[in-house]
């Protein structure tokens, strides 16, 4: 296919970033990547990899012919970078990411970019728990949803090229306002997480007779505490920076664990029976 984009700036090259970078150029989504970050090593691993084509010694050089920054570093860094980029000439440039976080950070970024570049706000649902580029992968987004959460000030040209980039290395797209994508997402994102490192931790803290709790564990603790394993740098970033609306959730959960206990006290085996056929009707939708 005719390349969307003729040169991508890749600023954090891990999982996403790399996995975006491998599957680009293997759709011919993109000509040429470059990678950038503040970890020599991981850039050098990428492009040993051939994950990239280049790595930038700065961002003045990462720029030169770029047509499209991507911005994959964890969330807390991206108003640094953007500052950054707002220095250097940006004509022609899409700015996008793929941040877990929109919100007022998407504000944030078109109001330091304007009159620079176009920011398109991007957030493909497709990670693991496995971080670092060498866990990249050029299928991770075959057949993900990836959520775009473009503004009023966002060129409907811009977005289209956004949206044909995630299109062209396949994902399914949605079009989402920025603060319901930060609901939605601290709702069956940001919460389970949180409740998968609450678990983690209350059985490390427990006392259980001297006994080491993950011996005796099945699959069933392993696979609900799977998202345990990821970045904790991500997940502390995304957390503070879509704090109100995973504190509501996080407070939704406390209710609805609260009536579960009440239950089991009351012993009431009827409601327990109608809470849990509820959510299991609600699992079994999942693909």
């Amino acid at each position: 296919m005719k390349p969307i984009f003729k040169k991508a700036l890749i600023i954090g090259v891990g999982l996403i970033g790399g996995s975006l970078a491998l599957s680009a150029r293997a759709k011919g989504v993109v000509r040429e990547i470059v990678g950038l970050g503040r970890s020599q090593r991981s850039l050098q691993r990428a492009l040993e990899l051939g994950v990239i084509d280049a790595v930038a010694k700065d961002l003045k050089e990462g720029l030169q012919g770029t047509d499209l920054v991507v911005l994959a570093m964890p969330v807390g860094k991206f108003e640094e970078w953007a500052l950054a980029l707002s220095q250097h000439t940006l004509e022609g440039v899409t700015v996008t990411d793929v941040g877990s976080v929109k919100g007022n950070l998407v504000i944030k970024l078109e109001e330091i970019l304007k009159g620079k570049a176009v920011f398109v706000g991007g957030h493909p649902i497709a990670g693991k728990e496995k971080s670092g580029v060498e866990a990249s992968q050029a299928t991770l987004f075959e057949g993900a949803l990836c959520i775009l959460t473009p503004t009023p000030q966002t060129p409907p040209e811009s977005l289209k090229r956004v949206q044909s980039l995630w299109e062209g290395v396949g994902s399914k797209v949605s079009i989402v306002d920025p603060f319901l994508h930060d609901k939605l997402l601290a709702l069956v994102s940001h919460l389970p997480h949180m409740v998968a490192y609450a678990l983690v931790n209350a059985v490390l803290d427990a006392d259980v007779g001297g006994h080491d709790p993950i011996f005796y564990s099945g699959g069933g603790f392993r696979d609900f505490s799977r998202i345990a394993a990821s970045s904790e740098e991500m997940w502390a970033d995304i957390c503070l920076q879509n704090r109100d609306a995973l504190v509501d959730m996080l407070n939704l959960y406390q209710e609805k664990l609260s009536e579960l206990k009440e239950k089991i006290i009351n012993g009431n085996r009827e409601a327990l029976c109608q809470t849990f056929h509820r959510a299991k009707e609600m699992r079994g939708k999942i693909a």
